[in-house]
């Protein structure tokens, strides 16, 4: 995990009184209660994990989308075609949350008799960090893995114009006594909402991450947020975002790249795509040694000898957990600017709160 710029005037929000409102203000724009709860649940998570590129920053966005932006906030994500391990889900322009929490759900249940369940989505909308789907198969002792396709962001190799989608990937898998291992990260070096987080904050980019829209190489978050992202190492990367894309989308008949839209014009609503897969560790070894050998990587990465100057070296997921649990307890780590921003949706809406809750 890559560290955030700390936030203007951040300070901690108490999680469950933050879902309660995000909740609450999706609901008013028309979603049913469950499907408005885990939209919610999924911010807030983000948050507590300390992925705020994809946590309630985004709130206001999802509003404009459930109400002048096309998406349906009713809709209803059926399957629609069934093969074996395999099946297509048509999201029926849901939030890309519904649609991926509903894929998940089917993909477990089929895992759970074949041993692998797999599930290609259309119709879908964004759907914000992909390591809590692939999360949903950890309690049942699976793996899960989650990918979505992305509005075109990053050149091709050698390219100078936005033509793929950072196409993240994520990868969950139980363990026994140590926190699983968890994986979720694009093909760029840095997500076009993390950009968007350290240009509210003021803060200047790493080195490498982007452009500007000439393609000259910047620090400027501003300036890169109306540029390219870079791809994580070179041709590979790309490479790689190229085949997350075409199994979100080709696999479903969901949009790819350019076809989904542009960040001039923003995504099509209904146009998106995702995948996901569960994959039963019994169907293939013993739980318990399989979870045994997890612990036993762990334990050995965490005693590996550390390089100068670093104090710890973490397992894939360890920090977000670990943030998690502070956040739980001491309460979401929130910006004044976020803060702001949720206020005035609830405002707008008509929704009530303790006005000391984003104070």
């Amino acid at each position: 995990m890559t560290d955030y710029p700390a936030g203007r005037d951040a300070r901690r929000v108490d999680a469950v009184a933050l879902e309660s409102l995000v909740t609450t203000i999706f609901m008013k724009v028309g979603m049913h209660e469950s499907d408005a709860y885990h939209l919610s649940e999924s911010l807030v998570l983000s948050d507590l994990r300390g992925v705020h590129s994809h946590g309630t920053m985004r709130v206001a966005e999802y509003v404009d989308k459930l109400t002048t932006g096309g998406v349906n906030p009713c809709g209803r994500p059926r399957v629609v075609r069934d093969e074996g391990a395999c099946l297509v889900v048509d999201a029926d322009n849901a939030m890309g949350h519904v649609a991926m929490r509903f894929a998940m759900d089917r993909a477990i249940a089929r895992a759970s008799v074949i041993g692998i369940g797999a599930c290609a989505v259309r119709g879908s909308n964004h759907a914000g960090a992909m390591a809590s789907y692939a999360m949903q198969a950890l309690p049942h002792d699976m793996i899960g893995l989650a990918t979505t396709n992305a509005l075109p962001t990053m050149p091709p190799h050698g390219g100078r114009t936005r033509l793929l989608g950072i196409n993240p990937l994520a990868v969950a898998i139980p363990s026994g006594t140590s926190r699983p291992i968890v994986h979720d990260a694009s093909f760029s070096h840095v997500a076009h909402g993390k950009v968007r987080v350290y240009a509210q904050r003021g803060a200047n980019l790493p080195e490498g991450w982007a452009t500007d829209r000439f393609g000259v190489p910047t620090t400027d978050a501003s300036a890169a947020v109306e540029g390219l992202l870079l791809p994580i190492g070179g041709f590979k990367g790309v490479a790689l975002a190229m085949v997350m894309g075409v199994l979100s989308s080709l696999l479903s008949g969901a949009a790819y790249g350019t076809e989904l839209g542009s960040l001039a014009s923003g995504p099509k609503p209904g146009d998106d795509g995702h995948f996901v897969m569960a994959i039963r560790v019994g169907a293939f070894e013993d739980v318990d040694r399989f979870k045994a050998r997890v612990d036993a990587i762990v334990d050995e990465l965490h005693c590996a000898p550390r390089a100068l100057g670093v104090e710890r070296i973490y397992a894939p997921g360890e920090r977000e957990f670990e943030s998690e649990a502070v956040g739980r307890a001491q309460g979401v780590n929130l910006d004044r600017d976020t803060r702001t921003d949720l206020a005035g949706v609830a405002s707008m809406l008509g929704v009530s709160f303790d006005p000391g809750l984003l104070a």
